[in-house]
């Protein structure tokens, strides 16, 4: 793994994914701090998007990693942070090109979405990737601007 620190959170609807991917952090010796939630019980995913967001805006780790049912709506409520790039990803690819190509720092995963087997393939893609820079970057800073205009 290339990056060795993840902020992970997830609302209810991804409480045992997010388990499963605490399991294989563990295993591939990737530190990582729990933001919690910490059941299935109904909860609201813009919280736990925003307690992820923080931890990464002030530097405790270089990435995070959100759960939710489908992995949009914590994708949203991430992008609402400064200076987060989120995405939702349920292909391997995806994972992958958002992070050499977009220079994401939040991956987005839906539990309903896809299974164990495939978000640990995502996991895995996307920490393994880095950014690539180049005209990638002259297309991050682009977009970054117009967050920075606001």
């Amino acid at each position: 793994m290339k990056t060795n620190k993840v902020i992970i959170g997830c609302d209810h609807a991804g409480y045992y994914l997010k388990l499963q991917v605490i399991e294989h952090l563990k295993e591939k010796g990737v530190e990582y701090v729990d933001v919690g939630t910490n059941s299935a019980e109904s909860c609201h995913y813009p919280d736990f998007a925003h307690a992820v967001c923080v931890k990464v805006q002030n530097g405790e780790a270089p990435v995070g990693i959100l759960i939710c049912g489908t992995g949009i709506g914590m994708s949203m409520a991430a992008n609402k942070h400064r200076g987060i790039r989120a995405a939702c990803c349920s292909d391997t690819f995806s994972a992958r090109l958002t992070r050499e190509h977009n220079d994401a720092n939040v991956p987005c995963f839906g539990e309903r979405v896809i299974g164990e087997g495939l978000a640990m393939e995502l996991v895995d893609a996307f920490l393994d990737a880095e950014f690539m820079g180049g005209k990638h970057a002259t297309r991050v800073d682009m977009f970054m601007a117009y967050e920075n205009d606001r």
